[in-house]
């Protein structure tokens, strides 16, 4: 996508600062991304300086998609699974900011998510969206495949449940030129 740059975050305060704005922004705007309306600023921040964390020791990616110097976007690969699963990974916490919204900030995350999943051997990728408003569309254009929709599996942030539909995507490594 033309002016947007994604790439890998560290931990700073001026990232951590960004990525909880971002994240209360979805919350208070109906994203359904595991907190509830009004999420105070101490539990974003405490989220993300987790995340960051893991990042740092190798457990995640948590990636940002910036518009100059705006953060407009994030995604997490999540890596550290379970022992059996050493081929998979888990994106969790899509969240494009609202003033970029179809854009293509979702789509080139998703992809340079699957490039770094495919260079640590990551060759399944999960993930989950609400019924009620998710990303299932976007998911779908991207070859993410439906596995199945439990109802009622978790509130809006506003109040109010919605199930989770589940997906999975196979990878394979790009034909050599």
């Amino acid at each position: 996508m033309a002016g947007i740059e994604i790439n890998p975050l560290s931990r700073s305060p001026a990232i951590r600062a960004m990525l909880s704005d971002l994240l209360i922004e979805a919350v208070a705007n109906g994203g359904s991304v595991s907190f509830m309306d009004p999420l105070p600023p101490e539990a974003a921040n405490k989220f993300w300086d987790n995340a960051l964390d893991a990042a740092a020791r190798g457990d995640r990616i948590v990636l940002g998609a910036f518009d100059g110097d705006l953060l407009v976007g994030t995604l997490t690969l999540v890596l550290d699974l379970a022992q059996n699963q050493p081929h998979r990974a888990e994106l969790v916490m899509m969240i494009t900011r609202i003033s970029h919204r179809g854009r293509g900030v979702a789509t080139a995350l998703l992809q340079r998510a699957e490039q770094m999943a495919l260079a640590r051997g990551r060759t399944l990728l999960v993930l989950d969206t609400a019924s009620d408003g998710g990303a299932a569309p976007l998911y779908e254009s991207v070859g993410f495949k439906l596995a199945g929709e439990i109802p009622d599996y978790a509130f809006k942030p506003q109040g109010g449940l919605t199930g989770t539909k589940f997906y999975w995507k196979q990878l394979t490594a790009p034909a050599a030129a």
